[in-house]
């Protein structure tokens, strides 16, 4: 492992959504590795504070209030970080947000934030930092924050389990094109499965009684099978550094649901409710 992690150690960082969960663990691992960290995030607050236990540690950090939905701001956080700390080795787009909720209940508003958050961010993240990351010509890292929900469905979770398989199919070409252009760019799509985090907490919309149901099992979920943030980071820095395009913090769900996945387009079976969804709406 230590190894692997050589490959990033002393070299520039930028994550965004830096401000809580596994993007601070990221950034709280990145600092270890002797890398200089661009913390972006819509919450200049908390990433003001992570910067400062980064620097307090005798760390070297820079913190940028971005939001990503915003492409003029993704140009602006790579100009800041490359004025800052020169060369980036390694790019996180690993900003997101969760809506719940009915997908003609859900506002128009709501649905741009979540797409623009969560789809557009990796995209113009990716647009604003490769052309130098290819024209350095040197070894370097682009990850992109998907889900175990990229390779699923889910219904009243729409904009997000979406927006999740775009980036999946997003990292996929990105990793290809990465192969055709022949630049040394590792391209890796990580898919968390429950790890705890403030996405359920701060998650929009979703007053129903399918949407609470929905909350509730993610929250047995985590209880059952749930991982800290910096337990997840743990398993992800070393898996980007190693070249892997498919980074898990959880492999067996994450093989499970694949392979669920595979075999629903090869049968190409109706799409079917699961059996607590299906109760549901019986006692209804």
């Amino acid at each position: 492992m230590t190894e692997q992690l050589d490959r990033l150690r002393g070299g520039v960082a930028v994550i965004t959504g830096a401000a809580s969960g596994i993007g601070e663990a990221l950034a709280l691992q990145a600092a270890e590795l002797d890398m200089s960290v661009v913390l972006a995030d819509i919450s200049k607050q908390r990433i003001d504070e992570l910067a400062g236990t980064i620097e307090a540690n005798g760390g070297r950090a820079l913190a940028v209030e971005t939001d990503v939905s915003k492409p003029e701001a993704l140009d602006a956080l790579a100009d800041a970080a490359y004025d800052a700390f020169g060369e980036v080795r390694l790019l996180v787009n690993n900003a997101g947000i969760e809506t719940l909720g009915f997908s003609w209940e859900i506002p128009a508003a709501t649905w741009d934030k979540a797409l623009g958050i969560n789809i557009n961010g990796v995209v113009h993240g990716v647009r604003a930092f490769a052309p130098r990351m290819i024209a350095a010509g040197k070894p370097a890292f682009i990850a992109n924050t998907s889900s175990v929900g990229g390779l699923g469905i889910m219904p009243v979770q729409t904009a997000y389990i979406m927006s999740k398989h775009a980036v999946l199919a997003f990292s996929e070409c990105l990793r290809l094109e990465m192969e055709l252009k022949q630049a040394p760019i590792e391209v890796s799509v990580i898919l968390p499965g429950p790890v705890a985090t403030r996405i359920f907490i701060d998650a929009e919309g979703g007053a129903d009684p399918i949407s609470e149901l929905h909350r509730e099992q993610m929250k047995a979920m985590l209880t059952h099978s749930g991982i800290s943030a910096n337990e997840a980071a743990q398993l992800i820095l070393p898996q980007i550094a190693s070249g892997n395009f498919w980074v898990s913090t959880h492999p067996e769900m994450t093989a499970e649901m694949a392979e669920q996945r595979a075999q629903t387009l090869t049968d190409r079976p109706q799409p079917q409710l699961s059996a607590e969804l299906a109760a549901l709406l019986q006692a209804g």
